[in-house]
């Protein structure tokens, strides 16, 4: 029997990106295609939609397509346990790290994989993370704003003493957070000098699998000149950066965060920056505020819209690893990344292996 499977593209991801890996399935599967056009979501009016995250378009829309489909690949498209029940699904496929947008409890309960495609972004945001890097101990946030406030350029080699930096091999940088994207910064980071140190409260499998000093994270912010921080955001860690933790770093230390906004205290990390107790700032995210926020005006604060995973890359290694788990279905392996292996251990004891 041919399997079925239906494809949802989004503005960020369309479909058209899934089409370089989906020509290797030619002929083994019957392939459908859904495009959601508009970055905005319907309100959520189940239980199951009220659970999600992130998601993008109509859960009711996305229901009524699935039907009669065996696989469902998305990426921002919402997998409500209303989507999930409305096909006889063998596996969902949703590719992004954190499947934030699909009821993965909903799933399990029907004994439904789900595959996610971890670390798909890290090289596009341990990038971004050493460009920030980069652009904070050479000063550049500061000097780009003397010129867009009117300030000239130097008339002589001999200026540029306003904007003097620092150079990576007499530097520290301190990785909170030893994940996909912590472990590509810090090779990166090695690469260029910096001494690295990371902190994590589950520390890679083999303890030196990150390649870097692994310290307590009072040691990582009175050693680092710059922190980086790339933690998963959990129940227990918001706001894990707050006053007294912007106390301990080291003054005039940077500090950069590529991973989320609710990691953070944005109220303390303003007053830290303008109380110069921090020599400054990247933010690749930012909580919502009514009007221009705070941060924005700040000279030694340098924002970008959240662009740390926006590589064409990143795109094709999240379409590739979606497509791979289907290929391993036809074939009958177990995919990789499977978030709720509980399913598998289930069949197991069923007496097949077969998804």
């Amino acid at each position: 029997m041919t399997l079925r499977v239906l494809v949802v593209g989004d503005p960020y991801m369309p479909v058209s990106a899934y089409a370089g890996p989906l020509a290797g399935l030619e002929g083994r599967v019957e392939l459908s295609m859904m495009q959601i056009d508009e970055v905005t979501c319907a309100p959520p009016v189940t239980e199951s939609e009220r659970g999600l995250r992130e998601y993008v378009g109509d859960p009711a829309e996305v229901a009524r397509a699935v039907a009669g489909h065996d696989v469902l690949i998305v990426h921002g498209a919402a997998v409500s346990a209303e989507v999930l029940s409305a096909a006889p699904l063998r596996l969902v496929c949703c590719a992004r790290g954190g499947p934030v947008n699909v009821d993965v409890a909903a799933a399990t309960g029907r004994g439904i994989p789900v595959v996610n495609t971890p670390g798909k972004n890290a090289e596009a945001v341990a990038e971004l993370t050493i460009a920030f890097a980069l652009l904070l101990v050479r000063a550049v946030p500061q000097a780009s704003r003397h010129l867009l406030a009117g300030g000239g350029f130097a008339e002589s080699v001999f200026e540029g003493r306003e904007f003097l930096g620092r150079e990576a091999p007499g530097l520290t940088m301190g990785l909170v957070g030893l994940g996909h994207v912590g472990r590509e910064v810090a090779w990166r980071a090695r690469a260029l000098g910096f001494t690295v140190l990371g902190y994590d409260p589950q520390p890679p499998d083999p303890p030196n699998g990150a390649d870097v000093e692994l310290v307590s994270l009072d040691t990582l912010l009175a050693r680092s000149d710059v922190v980086s921080l790339h933690a998963r955001l959990t129940s227990e860690n918001r706001q894990m950066f707050s006053r007294d933790r912007f106390a301990q770093m080291r003054p005039g230390a940077c500090f950069i965060n590529t991973a989320r906004e609710s990691l953070v205290d944005e109220r303390a990390l303003r007053q830290a920056l303008e109380q110069g107790t921090l020599g400054g700032a990247a933010l690749d995210v930012l909580e919502q505020t009514p009007g221009r926020h705070p941060l924005l005006d700040l000279p030694n604060v340098f924002v970008t819209p959240h662009i740390g995973g926006a590589t064409a890359e990143t795109l094709t290694r999240g379409a590739q690893r979606a497509v791979t788990a289907v290929t391993e279905l036809l074939t009958g392996r177990v995919p990789a990344n499977v978030v709720n292996p509980q399913v598998l251990q289930a069949q197991v004891v069923e007496g097949s292996t077969a998804l």
